[in-house]
């Protein structure tokens, strides 16, 4: 029985070191750990995985872009920089997220070359501003661990850095960056060329939109930055900023407990969620119909901050959830393990827990427009209006011009690329989505998420295009 045992641990180790192989060359993925990071089951299993099965920092090739070379001019594979991870060669760290903590900003730091200090100077190549690191920390979920230093493959934070994600540091002796700066170079120098075209930043979706006089003005537009800054833009129609809501009321009642050693979580909420009235002008409301002690009063802050999280993304598609009232009716808490985010962390739970059988629907933006077309056209533009389901409010006559006011869909609203004609539009109100449709954008979604698919049925189309950079991270 030893021999065959033997035999196998040593199977077991030659297919892992094939499987290793298969993975970092990209021609293999090795498993799906399937457990519960809340009720810590298979971390220990996904985390030895990890181990096991993907590459360490210096057996992957990681690049950066040289900034002392002129990108326009030169060929791509001349700016590339390849990293080679060794902590002794010059740092260079990205900054790739964000986080507002008691302390001021927290800036999460992933080192790909050199070592980075406590209070060391580092540059931000992006802005050039040369910044002292005053507390180096580790993080461990909300667990913070100060060092003194980090070297080349670590990810560790830094406290009173100002920057955005994104930005790369150095120490000064080199001057990478992590993404291609062309791109934001390219818009700017073109909306200073032309005043017609203009750059913005969706803050729900994230995505940069151009605008533009029409859809050739801006296709010549993307492809000069193809062709002249060697930026391969992802190009799409921008996002209709749908909302979520809900329909009946739903009861929730929610207990987070959670024990790991030391001190542990413990927050019950108990409540319900009902809609507010159309038309009330209130996106979100909670109150506090507590009696008695059962939740300190200290916790009910948090308690609220956790819903209101919660319901900035709904569960059909993602998007803020808005006419909802929140009532907190009753709760438990511990002596010892309670805590803010512990109540935090059950209210966002329990919101979830009720959601679906509060009958989310979602809701979508209705604009009202008005189109000037030749009277000759006018039968065709108000039968397409019908096609999108609008519906037509007036009409008028402007000497040789038609004058249509009509209330239309912003989803459906593609009047400028199909007749090229004069309009303009203002935002009216909310309605209901049809119930087919949202079937089918919740599906949409759902595989966008799954296999990266687009929302594309669900698109505005109009004179405006969403630009993305290639990352090179």
């Amino acid at each position: 029985m030893s021999i065959v045992n033997t035999i196998n641990i040593a199977v077991v180790g030659i297919g892992k070191a094939a499987i290793r192989r298969a993975t970092i060359a990209r021609k293999f993925v090795p498993f799906f750990f399937m457990g519960s990071a809340f009720k810590n089951k298979v971390v220990q299993t996904l985390l030895d995985g990890v181990l096991s099965y993907l590459p360490c920092p210096v057996e992957v090739s990681n690049h950066a872009l040289d900034q002392t070379k002129n990108e326009e001019k030169i060929s791509w594979s001349y700016f590339l920089v390849t990293l080679t991870g060794n902590p002794s060669d010059p740092l260079v760290a990205l900054a790739f997220k964000l986080e507002e903590e008691c302390f001021g900003q927290l800036t999460y730091l992933r080192t790909y070359e050199g070592a980075i200090r406590k209070g060391d100077f580092i540059i931000n190549v992006n802005t050039g501003k040369k910044i002292k690191v005053p507390r180096l920390v580790r993080m461990h979920s909300n667990e913070m661990e100060d060092i003194q230093e980090a070297h080349a493959g670590q990810i560790v934070a830094v406290f009173g850095v100002d920057c955005a994600s994104g930005d790369t540091f150095t120490d000064g002796s080199v001057k990478y960056t992590m993404t291609s700066m062309n791109f934001s170079k390219a818009l700017n120098r073109f909306q200073k060329e032309d005043p017609t075209f203009r750059v913005g930043l969706d803050a729900e979706s994230g995505e940069t939109i151009i605008s533009g006089m029409g859809e050739l003005h801006l296709d010549i537009y993307v492809e000069r930055i193809r062709r002249e800054y060697k930026v391969e833009a992802q190009v799409g129609k921008p996002r209709v900023n749908f909302r979520e809501t809900i329909t009946k009321r739903a009861d929730f009642d929610y207990l987070h407990k959670k024990q790991s050693g030391g001190q542990g979580q413990y927050g019950r909420v108990v409540g319900y969620v009902e809609p507010l009235e159309s038309g009330s002008g209130c996106k979100f409301e909670f109150d506090n119909m507590l009696v008695g002690q059962a939740i300190p009063s200290n916790y009910v802050p948090a308690i609220e901050k956790g819903f209101g999280e919660a319901a900035n993304s709904g569960s059909l598609i993602g998007h803020p959830v808005e006419n909802i009232r929140v009532v907190l009716t009753d709760g438990a808490s511990h002596n010892i393990d309670s805590s803010e985010l512990a109540f935090k962390l059950a209210s966002i739970y329990a919101f979830r827990q009720c959601y679906d059988k509060a009958k989310p629907i979602i809701l979508e933006p209705v604009m009202l427009v008005e189109v000037k077309v030749a009277t000759e056209f006018q039968g065709t533009v108000t039968g397409d209006i019908n096609k999108r389901k609008g519906v037509i409010i007036g009409n008028d006559q402007e000497g040789d011009d038609s004058v249509i006011l009509a209330n239309v869909c912003l989803s459906f609203f593609a009047l400028p690329a199909v007749f090229r004609t004069d309009f303009w539009c203002l935002f009216l109100s909310k309605k209901h989505f049809r119930i087919q449709l949202q079937q089918s954008i919740v599906h949409a979604y759902f595989r966008f998420h799954s296999s990266c698919f687009s929302l594309k049925d669900f698109f505005l189309s109009a004179s405006s295009v969403v630009l993305q950079s290639r990352n090179f991270s």
